[in-house]
């Protein structure tokens, strides 16, 4: 058999088209246009295209962007100060403060100041802990794009034996509580799982988020398998390639998603469906002030 490859940059688009209507729609109804910053701390080159590319999405939805750079040596109460301004302001629905940090920075406090209506990552510990009951405000947004990528292609997860290998706070974690949302039978996997094949041989459903080129060969996955590989790496080459072996992979699986070319494009298409989320959040709290 020859797997689906799942077009992530199709599905994306066809989502940013919904984004752009979204945003057309709220402006005409309530004059609100969302807007999203980006704060960038250091020259990390690798930040910089992901702070580009999100900058670029912004801009072919309609959304309103702003990128605030500091210095790699900014003290924490400048960028601490920086978000609480942020968050008092009515134009700006959405803030994002770009990982990794510097090591003088501590992430989860500089997080943790993000306020909770505003933090369309979906790192904020009221977020995460709202997916335990699936209350959350703000999915985050690789997770986010993977259930998205799954319901385009209408793949049931009721009752689907599904196992995440990776357990990261960004991925692996919350990928696990939204699955089990709806109904799948989830097992993750970690660097320390002993014999990985045994868990990666009976899933329905396969998402890998480890950080690891090649991790999942064929003898691994049983035919007819969805695999979904997160996992973004360079080889000393050049290429980019994900966490399985893709060749290998799709003439097993019923559906795989490329890399690059997969899930990364549905990582940022959610963010700006967040921040459209937020400020159509915040234009409805505005009418009902105005009409109490």
């Amino acid at each position: 058999m020859s797997a689906k490859i799942i077009d992530g940059i199709a599905v994306a688009r066809g989502l940013r088209k919904d984004c752009r209507k979204r945003i057309e729609a709220l402006h005409e109804r309530s004059g609100v246009s969302p807007g999203l910053a980006v704060i960038l701390v250091g020259s990390d080159p690798a930040s910089r295209v992901y702070v580009r590319n999100k900058i670029k999405a912004c801009a072919e939805v309609g959304l309103r962007s702003q990128v605030l750079t500091f210095a790699e040596s900014v003290g924490q109460a400048e960028i601490v100060q920086t978000i609480e301004k942020l968050n008092h302001d009515p134009q700006t629905h959405g803030i994002l403060v770009q990982l990794p940090l510097p090591p003088h920075l501590h992430i989860p406090t500089i997080v943790e100041t993000i306020s909770v209506e505003k933090d369309v990552d979906g790192f904020h510990l009221y977020n995460v802990g709202g997916l335990i009951i699936g209350n959350t405000a703000f999915p985050p947004c690789t997770p986010y794009g993977v259930t998205k990528l799954l319901e385009h292609e209408g793949i049931e997860l009721e009752g689907k034996n599904v196992v995440v290998v990776g357990a990261s706070n960004i991925v692996g974690k919350p990928m696990a509580l939204m699955l089990m949302q709806r109904e799948a039978t989830v097992s993750i996997c970690h660097a320390k799982t002993k014999d990985l094949a045994q868990y990666t041989i009976l899933a329905d459903i396969l998402v890998v988020a480890a950080g690891r080129p090649n991790l999942i060969l064929p003898q691994m996955v049983k035919t007819g398998a969805v695999v979904i590989d997160v996992g973004i790496n360079r080889l000393p080459d050049g290429r980019i390639v994900g966490d399985v072996d893709f060749e290998g992979l799709r003439q097993k699986a019923s559906y795989i998603t490329p890399v690059p070319g997969g899930v990364g494009p549905m990582t940022v298409t959610m963010l700006l469906a967040n921040t459209i989320a937020s400020a159509e959040r915040a234009a409805a709290k505005m009418k009902l002030s105005a009409t109490a």
